[in-house]
Parts: C-alpha cells; structure tokens; sequence
C-alpha cells in the first residue's frame, strides 16, 4: 500500500495536495468501475490515509475521496448491480453506459 501510495505522491506531487487527492480520487473511482464499491474503499482506504501521513496533510480528505471516489460505479454494469438491472431491464449495450455515465464520473471529478 505504502509502495502505490508513493508512485501516486510521485506522479502528481508536482500539483501539490490538492494534486495528490485528486489523483487518490480519479484512481478509486477508476478501479470502482471493475470491482466493487466495498472492495474499492477497503482497498483504497489505506493508500489514501499512507499518502496524506506522507506529505504532512489532514487525512480526512483523502479518506473522504476515497469513500466519494468508490462510490463513483457510474459506467459499468461490473461494479453496480443496480447497473446491471438497469442495462438488462433497459436493453442497454455497454457503450451506451459509458457514452452516457463516463461525462458525469468527469464531472464529479472536476467538482
């Protein structure tokens, strides 16, 4: 945890903290896209808490990134059942939720 928490400190330090979160953020919400919104939390969790010990700033944000950031299964039916009732009920392929629910995963994101 403490090896991807540094990559992601690596990567987007150079943004500062507000950088850093964002980028905890953008990596939950994109995992939470294939697996699920619990297992992303539990393992995020520790890399955002790892990575705000790291570079001296309150983890609360981080943790509440995380927590926002899983929550975030907008695109893909794997993630959310209630997406898979959706696409089955609705006759939705997996473009048509990823035309339509990707642009509100950005748009979170830049909130």
């Amino acid at each position: 945890m403490i090896l991807i928490s540094e990559g992601i400190i690596q990567f987007m330090g150079g943004l500062g903290p507000l950088g850093v979160l964002g980028g905890i953020f953008f990596i939950t919400m994109l995992f939470g896209q294939f697996i699920s919104n619990t297992a992303t939390a539990v393992l995020f969790a520790p890399i955002g808490l790892s990575a705000a010990l790291s570079i001296g700033v309150s983890p609360y944000p981080f943790l509440i990134a995380v927590a926002v950031g899983a929550s975030m299964a907008f695109s893909t039916p794997v993630a959310s059942p209630t997406n898979a009732l959706v696409m089955t009920a609705g006759g939705y392929q997996l473009r048509i939720l990823l035309k339509s629910a990707f642009p509100c995963n950005l748009s979170c994101l830049s909130s």
